[in-house]
């Protein structure tokens, strides 16, 4: 056994040090020291077979062999790792003196980042603030300060996803968020009235994903507060907005609908940009596209804000970011665009 246990060391040892890259090292660390067939752990394994005290001998000179193959493997792994290294160093290293550097392909924007950005410079110009918040929020912000009730299907668990041992029957469930309206209380609890924001950001959803919806997507949600607001403002601020992404002849029509944190609520349509109204595959030849819902702040949200309903009034309006990028540039399957996918990414 001493000659079997010497001629692995001294081969092991050889092969280690003549190994390439980190797979090669692999491969010969599994050949020695695998678990079920590894040559030192199956000659190991035979040591039980031996008398007491040629077991202790073998025993030891055992594991003096498989403390070196560790350590010899150990140094080459860290020795091919720094050789890499510094080939990667070496590829990136760029001449300071040369003229010019080589033109390398460049990234570019999502299209949803195009469109976001693109809204956020026109509220801007509005005097809107851009607000950010938590995607991971708790039960309060994202159902009862937006007047949505304990018994609203949105609380389901499965509609919604909520953080493990939060759940809907714990003291203080915790959600990923359902949609950017719970910044509208917290933005009037911090900076009060008059109030016009926005908030752009990720919403989850517990959806069965198909061309149209993804459990992952993006919003905007907009809120003006000020004293006097009515809807005819509402209406202003959205007809802008349409023309703004769909052309100056786009109309825009607003159609009663139900929403808990708005009274009353309307569905916002627009007339479609590529058929002009006449009726399209893409329309539905309805020549109206679903772009936005909307409303008049309810009283009891604007009550959570801390602002007095008889005082201050307040419209409120949200887009499916991923919605608008799907109509601008005719894209048919929303599941795109959470892909990435260079195919798709490479057309913007």
């Amino acid at each position: 056994m001493r000659e079997q246990l010497e001629k692995i060391k001294r081969e092991a040892l050889t092969a280690i040090q003549d190994a390439k890259d980190i797979l090669n090292l692999e491969e010969l660390e599994n050949k020695l020291l695998g678990r079920k067939s590894g040559e030192l752990t199956n000659l190991m394994k035979s040591l039980k077979d031996l008398g007491a005290d040629m077991k202790k001998e073998m025993g030891q000179l055992a594991n003096e062999v498989k403390t070196a193959i560790d350590g010899a493997l150990s140094e080459k792994k860290q020795e091919i790792k720094k050789a890499e290294w510094v080939g990667a160093l070496e590829k990136e290293r760029a001449d300071a003196t040369q003229p010019t550097l080589p033109v390398k392909e460049r990234g570019h924007l999502h299209p949803n980042t195009i469109v976001q950005n693109d809204l956020e410079n026109l509220f801007t110009s509005m005097g809107f603030m851009v607000l950010d918040g938590p995607e991971l929020e708790s039960d309060y912000y994202n159902f009862e300060a937006v007047n949505i009730p304990k018994t609203h299907p949105a609380r389901d668990m499965q509609d919604t996803f909520y953080i493990k041992n939060h759940g809907v029957n714990s003291d203080a469930p915790w959600v990923m968020r359902t949609h950017t309206s719970t910044m509208q209380v917290r933005a009037m609890q911090k900076y009060g009235a008059p109030l016009r924001m926005i908030v752009p950001g990720k919403c989850f959803r517990n959806e069965a994903t198909d061309v149209r919806h993804e459990h992952t997507f993006y919003q905007m949600e907009g809120v003006v507060i000020d004293k006097g607001i009515n809807f005819g403002h509402l209406k202003g601020v959205l007809e802008i907005v349409a023309k703004h992404l769909y052309g100056p002849e786009t109309k825009v029509r607003l159609r009663p609908k139900y929403y808990p944190f708005v009274e009353p609520g309307v569905n916002g349509e627009v007339s479609c940009y590529l058929c002009k109204g006449a009726g399209c595959r893409l329309c539905k030849e309805s020549g109206w596209l679903e772009i936005f819902g909307a409303g008049m702040i309810h009283p009891n949200v604007l009550k959570e804000g801390e602002l007095d309903p008889k005082v201050y009034q307040g419209f409120a309006f949200g887009f499916g970011l991923i919605r608008l990028v799907m109509l601008k540039y005719g894209i048919e399957d929303a599941r795109l665009q959470m892909s990435g996918d260079l195919r798709f990414l490479k057309q913007f």
